[in-house]
């Protein structure tokens, strides 16, 4: 399985590496015009129309909120940043691919960037070196920390989830028990209700309130 979700991620990379070399990400263009643009564009170069959840772009203030807000349509602004969160199925594999962009030269933002990138990669190695004796609560807890530790604000309510092929959310269902959430106190190594090894999407979603800025970056921890 696991050579399937690496494919399908970096097929999600390929699609977010295109939109930027040809220029999708430019001020005066809306999230949802956006959005439209990723779409087509994963369609043309790798003939994808299901995703297994809602194809996400955030920027300015709508970078503050998690997943499960619709905030309203926002125009990106120059010295912007915003990010894009997409779960495409690639041949019935699903990726959960995020990633963060400015706009410009904004050194706070620019920071927020270069921070969210760098926290992923500290927890992904906390993971991977600790596997076996974690939790969902402690990759949250740890997360948290680091977060606090960079300067920033954490506000989600879990760090990550589970991933799989399509569609993972009804074979095993939406319990905490799936998500890196500080009330899971389930070791990760546990398999799932089919005995199978599960393998987790880590992300990390830092804002700051005070300025309304947010970024996120979340990809697959590969054991």
């Amino acid at each position: 399985m696991v050579e399937e979700l690496i494919g399908a991620e970096e097929k999600a990379a390929i699609l977010f590496e295109e939109a930027i070399t040809r220029g999708y990400v430019i001020a005066g263009r809306s999230e949802k015009e956006l959005n439209t643009l990723l779409f087509e564009l994963a369609k043309e170069l790798f003939g994808i129309r299901t995703y297994w959840h809602k194809r996400i772009v955030r920027s300015g203030a709508n970078t503050l909120l998690p997943y499960k807000e619709n905030p309203p349509d926002l125009v990106l602004q120059d010295d912007d940043i915003l990010f894009f969160d997409f779960g495409p199925v690639f041949e019935k594999w699903e990726a959960d691919f995020g990633r963060t962009y400015v706009i410009g030269n904004d050194p706070r933002k620019l920071t927020l960037k270069h921070d969210i990138e760098e926290v992923w990669h500290k927890g992904a190695a906390f993971i991977k070196d600790n596997y076996d004796a974690l939790t969902g609560a402690d990759v949250y807890a740890f997360t948290k920390k680091m977060a606090a530790g960079y300067g920033w604000d954490y506000t989600v309510e879990h760090s990550g989830h589970l991933i799989g092929n399509f569609p993972h959310e009804q074979i095993l269902g939406d319990e905490r028990i799936h998500y890196l959430h500080p009330d899971n106190q389930t070791k990760l190594n546990t398999p799932d209700i089919n005995g199978n090894k599960r393998h987790w999407i880590y992300e990390v979603h830092l804002v700051d309130l005070e300025n309304k800025i947010g970024g996120f970056f979340e990809q697959l921890v590969r054991l």
